[in-house]
């Protein structure tokens, strides 16, 4: 069914959740689509679980204000820390991030596979229970990203200081013998090109942004009542951020393909 005339907030620590964005915007063509980068609040990775649960409620009531009939964690961090208790607090359909751990295992021929996350992602109860419901399929071997969700923030795709981290992360798993890579933080997608430049055209990378898309278009079907009108002919984004708004405006329109002009959010959600 055309979901014609939503509004959907989205939200990560920063420009990252864009990867998911964009499925979005291909699942539902005609919805309003809001995202907040917290980048002054960036990266999540590295704060307490309670600081970031904070941000997710402040940020999520700001989308509510804004209209938004669903919201989208398109943050593994976030999810890991917040999701429960914004379900919990909402009523709403909240969608949240996972570690594709099942479709890595099977999409696996070695044996073994790797993940890229943040410390957070990796130290959270929710990856630590996916890893026991899967780890005696196959041999999964973690490693934390510092450094590059920053990398990204800046715009700093193809430079060959990311390269450097890039390879210092990704050495490791693929000597282990991994042939499947998770993407577990959002903002990884965007390195893709680079990691493939390591790893090789034949390592499947895996990330869940299309899964997250689909979900979302699922639980506005059966869950809210169909839309009024003809929904808007000119589907649209509107882009907030907690950091200096001209970067903001040319990072994201860098990654979204498009030129726009990111807003301040209120101070009120600073």
């Amino acid at each position: 069914m055309p979901q014609g005339g939503r509004t959907i907030g989205v939200f990560d620590s920063g420009v990252g959740g864009l990867s998911v964005l964009h499925h979005i915007r291909a699942a539902l063509p005609d919805a309003h689509l809001i995202y907040v980068a917290d980048s002054a609040h960036v990266p999540y990775g590295d704060k307490p679980p309670a600081y970031i649960e904070t941000r997710s409620h402040t940020l999520t009531r700001f989308l509510l204000e804004q209209g938004a009939e669903a919201i989208v964690i398109a943050c593994n961090t976030a999810t890991a820390a917040a999701a429960a208790s914004l379900r919990d607090t909402y009523s709403l359909p909240i969608i949240a991030m996972e570690p594709a751990v099942k479709p890595a295992v099977a999409a696996s021929k070695s044996g073994v596979v790797g993940v890229l996350a943040t410390v957070g992602t990796l130290e959270s109860a929710r990856f630590a229970a996916l890893l026991e419901k899967y780890a005696g399929m196959v041999e999964i071997v973690t490693q934390g990203c510092p450094g590059l969700v920053e990398a990204i923030e800046r715009g700093d795709l193809n430079s060959p200081e990311t390269l450097q981290l890039v390879e210092r992360y990704a050495r490791p798993l693929l000597d282990r013998g991994a042939d499947t890579l998770i993407l577990g933080c959002t903002h990884y997608p965007f390195l893709a090109p680079l990691i493939r430049q390591i790893a090789g055209a034949q390592i499947s990378l895996i990330d869940t942004g299309a899964a997250v898309a689909r979900q979302l278009q699922r639980r506005i079907e059966a869950e809210l009542p169909p839309p009024t009108g003809n929904g808007n002919p000119q589907s649209r984004e509107t882009f907030y951020t907690s950091g200096d708004a001209a970067q903001a405006s040319y990072i994201i329109s860098t990654l979204w393909n498009k030129q726009v002009t990111a807003r301040q959010l209120p101070k009120p959600f600073l």
